[in-house]
């Protein structure tokens, strides 16, 4: 069985890491535009790295761990892996880290990491963990004050192409299950990844409520991610296959 996985920010929510947009639409107060686009980072570029480096600060805080959900997806892959069943993907439109601390190993996070930043002239990627500035010097180039503030977040603003696009098409073409965790089913190209499984693909939602993309799954299971999702691989692992359909309002 070949296993498609999407998370978005209710499942990192749990952990403790704001979603950071606010039911009007605006970030810490900021409009996405002015700190989620390339145009808003050429603008006022302190500005945005002053927004990620909050966000990066807050996932290094020693009280961010990987909750029961994130734990169980890690531990569902390597049952997988174990037994040979197929392949297993975990795609998450989340920047943080906590997939993987939780010990996943095949994730594809489409819209970046936070803990990266990327070099503005060469695309080259750094590790990274501090706060950036427009005085942070450049990883290959430290001694070169013409080279100060060339990095940017890793992360995928608005307006650009998220990662690994042609991966997870053929991850959805393939796929048996498709289960999707706390993503809001409103961001494309992730919302889109339902649409993209075959018809006999079995299709999961974990979710808090309903969402836009809600209709085309199968089966919807509503509640915490942390107890949710544990409860769907339980279950799976004791028939063997996808479960029978079922809803909870």
């Amino acid at each position: 069985m070949n296993i498609l996985v999407l998370t978005g920010a209710g499942i990192s929510a749990e952990s403790g890491i704001p979603t950071f947009r606010d039911a009007d639409g605006l970030w810490e107060g900021h409009a996405v535009e002015e700190v989620a686009t390339p145009q808003g980072f050429a603008r006022n570029p302190k500005l945005v790295h002053e927004f990620y480096n909050t966000r990066r600060r807050c996932l290094l805080s020693p009280e961010i761990q990987p909750n029961a959900a994130h734990r169980a997806l890690a531990d569902w892959e390597r049952e997988h892996s174990a037994r040979s069943a197929g392949d297993f993907l975990l795609v998450t439109q989340n920047i943080d880290d906590l997939h993987v601390r939780a010990g996943s190993q095949n994730v594809l996070p489409m819209h970046g990491e936070l803990l990266k930043v990327q070099c503005l002239e060469s695309g080259q990627v750094f590790d990274w963990r501090e706060d950036l500035s427009l005085e942070t010097p450049h990883p290959e180039f430290p001694d070169e004050e013409s080279r100060r503030g060339w990095l940017r977040p890793q992360v995928v603003w608005f307006g650009e192409v998220p990662l690994g696009l042609g991966v997870i098409e053929r991850a959805a073409a393939q796929a048996d299950l498709f289960v999707a965790i706390g993503t809001s089913g409103l961001v494309y190209p992730a919302a889109g990844i339902v649409q993209s499984t075959k018809p006999t693909c079995h299709k999961v939602e974990i979710n808090l409520g309903n969402t836009p993309a809600s209709p085309a799954f199968d089966e919807h299971r509503r509640g915490q991610a942390s107890v949710e999702v544990p409860r769907l691989i339980r279950e799976l692992q004791a028939s063997g296959s996808v479960p029978h359909r079922r809803d909870d309002a």
